[in-house]
């Protein structure tokens, strides 16, 4: 008998067809055309690698190219997003979106499977959000952790991944443009022996990076540093990092409770959720240990109120809240192809107005702002990289009689001005005179 005789016998051909479509329904993978020929089923896994595998080194590639070009772009986010003829990819660069390219139809279903696959999500689940990482892996044995976001869209799934860049040093002082009248707060709350400091302003503007300055001003070999984050993302050398998992219910409030019995000096939580963590945290810096955390709020003076609506009594924020550092993200200009000018009467006037007292001389004021045209340096986008925009409340002891007698926000933030705050739309004011940003972008962010 020879051999096509013997398959035939044994319906091998049968087998292998009826194999194909148990993969395509496990793994719920597309059909993609190739010269005109009859479609076939591309796994992304290489099953079928011993007889094709071009369509799946394609699908790679296209992933490759589309992690790569984010990096290169300086992304903090990629968005894949299906329409109904084509898959758009957008990067989110300093704040903005960027339309990097639009993918033909065909290449949908199998690009969604090979992120999900190098995530670890279930690729054939469709109806359901998922969300977990990947650990992407570059030259010289370097890595990138991207958090990958899932959700089902009409059009079948989109896909959002955040990068993160693991750095093993914290950052110096004059990369967050702190400013002297900010810096002398910050350096006397972190002499305290007890504590606690917030950072705090909405998703994304970096207030993590903010902590981790400022846990990078203590010697971790003369103290018990401990943190828990949601990545790490900052490795400091004899700090003892932890990353939550709420997959075993491993979260912030749990983690609160094991650590005060590991005899810590200073705790970082990466975020206050919840009441629970909240209460804990309070409870942490007033027996004897300096908290840093972060909490989503609009102001400084709006963190007491979003404190007390968290059920803390008064009387504790008061006894254990020692600074607050409101933060925001604003483009930076591109040092090279950014250029002076001379603004209106009515723009100089309103800047004199805010931050004259700061300026010695007003006589002949500059602005900055981009060239027309921008530069290859920065993608003709005119902008490059971010700058950070403050106003840091420090606590005192009126702020803490209107508090306890439950005051309004307005009250609360005239005091703190009084007290010596500067608000954060006149210290970006004051980074539109150094030439850092533009007074177009300082609209954009804070408004009007």
């Amino acid at each position: 008998m020879n051999l096509s005789n013997f398959i035939k016998k044994n319906n091998w051909t049968n087998q292998r067809n009826t194999s194909s479509k148990k993969v395509e329904d496990l793994f719920s993978v597309s059909s993609i055309e190739k010269n005109g020929s009859k479609n076939h089923t591309d796994s992304d896994l290489h099953i079928w690698a011993f007889w094709d595998k071009q369509d799946d080194s394609q699908i790679i590639s296209i992933v490759n190219d589309i992690f790569l070009n984010a990096f290169k772009f300086g992304a903090s986010d990629i968005h894949i997003e299906p329409r109904e003829k084509q898959v758009q990819v957008r990067f989110r660069v300093d704040g903005n979106f960027v339309k990097y390219k639009n993918l033909e139809i065909k290449y949908r279903d199998s690009l969604i499977a090979r992120i999900k696959i190098m995530s670890y999500l279930r690729i054939d689940e469709h109806r359901l959000p998922q969300d977990w990482k990947i650990n992407y892996k570059l030259f010289g044995w370097k890595t990138v952790d991207m958090r990958v976001s899932v959700i089902p869209i009409i059009y079948w799934e989109k896909v959002v991944i955040r990068i993160l860049k693991k750095e093993e040093i914290a950052p110096e002082l004059r990369e967050l443009w702190i400013l002297p009248y900010n810096m002398v707060k910050v350096q006397k709350h972190l002499k305290d022996p007890f504590g606690m400091i917030l950072a705090v302003w909405p998703t994304w503007s970096w207030k993590s990076t903010t902590l981790f300055w400022l846990l990078s001003q203590f010697n971790a070999e003369d103290k018990n540093i401990s943190t828990l984050e949601d990545p790490v993302e900052y490795r400091i050398p004899w700090v003892n990092h932890t990353q939550i998992n709420p997959g075993i219910d491993f979260n912030f409030a749990k983690w609160l409770r094991s650590l005060l019995r590991q005899d810590p000096d200073i705790i970082m939580v990466w975020e206050i959720r919840d009441e629970e963590t909240a209460k804990l945290a309070v409870e942490a810096s007033i027996t004897g240990h300096i908290v840093f955390s972060t909490l989503h709020t609009n102001s400084a003076v709006h963190t007491i109120q979003r404190l007390v609506n968290l059920w803390i009594d008064p009387l504790l924020i008061s006894s254990s809240l020692r600074l607050i550092v409101s933060q925001r993200l604003a483009r930076k200009l591109c040092v090279h192809c950014k250029k002076n000018y001379t603004p209106s009467e009515k723009i100089k006037n309103y800047i004199v107005w805010k931050v004259g007292r700061y300026i010695k001389d007003n006589s002949d004021l500059k602005l900055f702002k981009a060239h027309e045209w921008g530069c290859e340096k920065c993608n003709h986008t005119w902008y490059k990289w971010r700058i950070w925009l403050y106003e840091v409340l420090e606590m005192s002891d009126k702020l803490e009689e209107l508090m306890l007698k439950k005051s309004s926000r307005t009250q609360l933030e005239i005091q703190a001005v009084w007290d010596g705050m500067v608000p954060i739309k006149e210290d970006a004011l004051l980074k539109v005179v150094l030439g850092e940003t533009s007074i177009e972008e300082v609209l954009a962010v804070l408004g009007t």
